[in-house]
């Protein structure tokens, strides 16, 4: 810090939450074979098959999240949004995040504080509609609407 005072558990805490978020995901996208049909990769890890995928062809809010992180990671962004933009979404949130608390480490600011300071509820709204969305999207796709 600044003012050479040492850096709080807090602080510590939420910048090692930080960096292993994108790491962990993209580890898991790269043990995961991206299942050709945009969704259904999660099956890899002993999840369930989607039941209203399965039951009536319709997908979850989070079909193919799994499948678009696998992608991403393996190099196909287009496949990835083309399988669920959300996925891809979750990944840039993950590494943003990341990128957000080195820059805010390395200028000796407390990540506690500066997190305190982020209008979560309209982040929460932004990212809620933008859910809706990729949900409504994948919905199209899966139906042959586009």
């Amino acid at each position: 810090m600044p003012d050479g005072s040492p850096r709080s558990r807090e602080h510590r805490l939420l910048l090692l939450v930080a960096l292993a978020l994108p790491l962990a995901l993209i580890a898991l996208g790269r043990v995961l074979e991206p299942d050709p049909r945009g969704w259904g990769t999660h099956e890899q890890l002993g999840f369930e098959p989607c039941y209203p995928m399965e039951r009536w062809n319709v997908p979850c809010p989070g079909c193919g999240v799994t499948t678009a992180l696998a992608l991403a990671v393996h190099g196909r962004p287009l496949a990835a949004l083309r399988a669920q933009p959300l996925g891809v979404l979750v990944l840039l949130l993950a590494l943003g995040g990341a990128g957000w608390a080195l820059a805010s480490h390395a200028r000796g600011r407390e990540l506690g504080p500066e997190l305190a300071r982020v209008p979560w509820k309209r982040a929460a709204r932004w990212l809620a509609a933008l859910g809706v969305l990729a949900w409504l999207y994948k919905l199209a796709a899966v139906r042959g609407w586009l």
